[in-house]
C-alpha cells in the first residue's frame, strides 16, 4: 500500500520527558490517504505522546511530522486543521447542549457557521435528537459520539480515535465501528489505538506495533497476519492420556481443554510441518484419534507473541 504523498509522515520524532523518561524512540511512519490504520500497545507504550504530538498537544524532543504536506509546528494552523481528534478522555463542556458544543468546536477552527454540515454529523452518529440535551445528562456512550461530532465538526481529512470504545457497551461499540467505515468510505483517513485486539483484526488495513516507545512493527493485516500467523492442529482422542508420552517431547504438545484433546502448533510457512511424521508417531504409541481440526492464530496471539519478544 504504497503512497508517494502520505497525508501523514512521522520522520525520526523523539520525546523525553523531564527525567530522562524516553516515551518514543525515533518513531517514523508513513499513513497513507483513506485507510484505517491500529496502533496496538500495551499500556506506557507510546500510543497516547504519538498521537498528541502529531496533535500538537505536546512538544516533540526532535524529528518532524508532516500533515498533508505542512509542518505540525511550523505551519501548525493548517496542519491541525486537517485533523479531528477523539481523546481518550471524556472531557466535554458538560453544561452546555449538544448542538452548541459541537457548532462551537467548528468555530474554533475558523470555519464558518454550517448549519446543514452540524446537522449531517450529529444525525449520522444518532445524536441529532439530542441536539438539546444537557452533555452532563447523557450516557458515557453518548458522550464518546459527542467527542467524535466535537471532532468532525470541523470537516477534517484525517480522524484520530485514542481508545474510542473504551467503556462503551458491545452494542454501542458496533454502531461506532458502523461509522468509521462510513468515514473511510467518504474519503477520512482513520488512525486509532485500541486494547480491543479483535476490533483492529476486523477494521484496519494496517497494523502498527508500539512498546517502549519503539514501532516494532508496521504491516498490512492480512500480510501480519500470514506471515506471523502459526496454526494449531487439534486432535480429538479416541481415550484420553494421563500424559503426554516422552517419544512425542520433540513436537511440543499440550493437552487442549481436556486429556482428551491433543495440541500441535506448526508453521505455515516451514518446509516440513511436522505433521505427518506426528500422526505416524502417534500410531506408533497406539494413540488413536477421531477427528482433526487446524485454526489460524489471532491477530492478539501475534500480538503477544511480538511484545514478549521484544522484552
Amino acid at each position: 500500500m504504497a503512497d508517494a504523498n502520505p497525508v501523514i509522515r512521522i520522520e525520526n520524532l523523539c520525546k523525553t520527558y523531564a527525567g530522562g523518561f524516553e516515551a518514543l524512540k525515533s518513531i517514523s511512519l508513513d499513513i497513507n490517504e483513506g485507510e484505517i490504520f491500529a496502533l496496538l500497545g500495551p499500556n506506557g507504550a507510546g500510543k497516547t505522546t504519538l498521537i498528541n504530538i502529531v496533535c500538537g498537544i505536546v512538544n516533540k524532543t526532535s524529528g518532524r511530522v508532516l500533515v498533508n504536506g505542512y509542518d505540525n509546528v511550523d505551519d501548525f494552523r493548517q496542519a491541525r486543521s486537517e485533523i479531528g481528534l477523539v481523546p481518550q478522555e471524556l472531557s466535554t463542556d458538560t453544561f452546555e447542549s449538544v448542538g452548541a458544543t459541537t457548532t462551537f468546536s467548528r468555530g474554533l477552527f475558523g470555519k464558518a457557521p454550517d448549519a446543514d454540515h452540524i446537522e449531517k454529523v450529529l444525525r449520522s452518529l444518532h445524536l441529532w435528537d439530542k441536539r438539546d440535551n444537557i452533555i452532563f445528562t447523557l450516557s458515557g456512550g453518548m458522550k464518546r459520539r459527542v467527542l467524535i461530532a466535537k471532532a468532525l465538526a470541523h470537516e477534517p481529512q484525517i480522524l484520530f480515535l485514542d481508545e474510542p470504545t473504551a467503556g462503551v457497551d458491545v452494542e454501542l461499540r458496533q454502531d461506532m465501528w458502523d461509522i468509521v467505515r462510513e468515514l473511510r468510505a467518504s474519503g477520512v483517513t482513520v488512525i486509532l489505538t485500541t486494547h480491543y485486539i479483535e476490533e483492529a483484526e476486523q477494521m484496519a488495513d494496517r497494523i502498527g506495533v508500539i512498546n517502549h516507545g519503539e514501532l516494532i512493527l508496521v504491516q498490512e493485516k492480512t500480510k501480519l497476519m500470514r506471515e506471523l500467523g502459526k496454526k494449531q492442529l487439534l486432535l480429538e482422542l479416541d481415550e484420553a492420556l494421563e500424559s503426554i508420552p516422552d517419544v512425542l517431547s520433540s513436537y511440543q504438545l499440550q493437552f487442549g481443554g481436556s486429556n482428551s484433546e491433543l495440541l500441535y502448533d506448526y508453521d505455515t510457512r516451514a518446509e516440513h510441518t511436522g505433521i505427518t511424521s506426528l500422526l505416524g508417531d502417534l500410531s506408533e504409541a497406539g494413540i488413536r484419534f477421531h477427528d482433526v481440526q487446524t485454526r489460524q492464530s489471532s491477530l492478539e496471539e501475534i500480538f503477544v507473541g511480538l511484545v514478549k519478544r521484544q522484552e
